[in-house]
């Protein structure tokens, strides 16, 4: 598939915004122009389309005004690909189908575009969420991360309840949908004794178990390539938010900018990289003995809040960043 490659396409859904602003307006002050899908747009609004004979390969794209030829694609920033909306009315059996078959048009599309820039490649991304595996990679690192559990065994985490003392405990994998507050959302949360009595849902599903940390601060670190840009909240302010920072007011906190320790940083960047990925929002927690313990990495992870707050170059760097060769 021949390119004349001047487009940026963005992969997200209808409920995110400001990021995308931010990265469209950069990379236009660079002369490229974006392109924005929806994925879950598709298929009951969106059109995708690959043409496969003896002369070649066309893949396209229809969404609203946009008409895209894959052949224009530059660069694929791959911020969120969501669950396709159907029908409410159809049957479970019907809908999953569906949901299979879309999914694999829609990747199956995006492999026309292997030979392009992606942040972040789809495999790539998909693995780094594994948290064990950032976790292990972390420690190999030389970041200090607190010890961990993840089981669906009642009596392991009695046991490591005694080892460790006070826990929280934390979903493997991320339900967050942007800047705001999703509809379905499970935080960061103490174990208490109750809990400890009553385990009968790790049936259902395993979680992961850690030890409580001290926190004086908590730091989100946007990390871009080589780059680490850095906001910190104070968790002190708030006793609800000291398990959790979601969960204190807008009025008890605020991201501040924090400075991080150049080695610490050139850390973060390794794992980035060790994950395959070119971006990750790593958090962290700073101790009031001024320790940093790494948590965890969310390849998707948000950004807006530090640049809007902060006046971090975010966007910039990421635009910067899908422009690489």
């Amino acid at each position: 598939m021949s390119r004349s490659a001047d487009t940026v396409l963005v992969l997200t859904h209808t409920a995110d915004h400001y990021v995308i602003e931010r990265v469209a307006e950069a990379l236009a002050r660079r002369g490229v122009d974006t392109a924005r899908f929806d994925t879950d747009l598709f298929p009951l609004e969106a059109r995708l389309s690959t043409r496969i004979d003896g002369a070649g390969s066309e893949h396209r794209l229809r969404s609203g005004p946009l008409e895209l030829d894959a052949r224009r694609v530059r660069a694929v920033w791959a911020r969120r690909i969501w669950t396709p909306r159907l029908p409410e009315d159809l049957e479970p059996r019907i809908r999953d189908g569906c949901l299979r078959e879309t999914r694999a048009a829609l990747r199956g599309w995006l492999t026309a575009l292997a030979d392009v820039r992606w942040v972040n490649p789809l495999d790539a991304g998909t693995a780094a969420e594994d948290k064990p595996r950032q976790l292990r990679l972390a420690r190999e690192l030389g970041l200090s991360v607190p010890r961990t559990l993840v089981t669906n065994d009642p009596e392991a985490v009695r046991a490591f309840r005694e080892e460790v003392g006070p826990l929280v405990t934390k979903m493997l994998t991320p339900l967050s949908q942007s800047m705001g507050k999703a509809e379905l959302f499970v935080r960061t949360s103490a174990v208490r004794d109750e809990d400890l009595a009553d385990l009968s849902g790790l049936a259902l599903a395993p979680m992961v178990f850690q030890e409580r940390i001290r926190k004086q601060r908590e730091l989100r670190v946007a990390c871009v390539g080589n780059r680490c840009f850095a906001g910190a909240l104070d968790a002190s302010r708030s006793a609800a938010g000291q398990v959790d920072w979601r969960a204190a007011r807008p009025d008890e906190v605020r991201w501040e900018h924090a400075e991080l320790d150049a080695d610490l940083a050139a850390r973060l960047a390794r794992l980035v990289s060790a994950l395959g990925l070119a971006y990750g929002a790593a958090d962290l927690i700073e101790t009031p003995s001024g320790e940093t313990v790494f948590l965890e990495l969310n390849p998707g992870g948000e950004w807006g809040m530090l640049e809007r707050d902060l006046g971090l170059p975010i966007g910039a760097a990421l635009a910067e960043e899908l422009l690489r060769p």
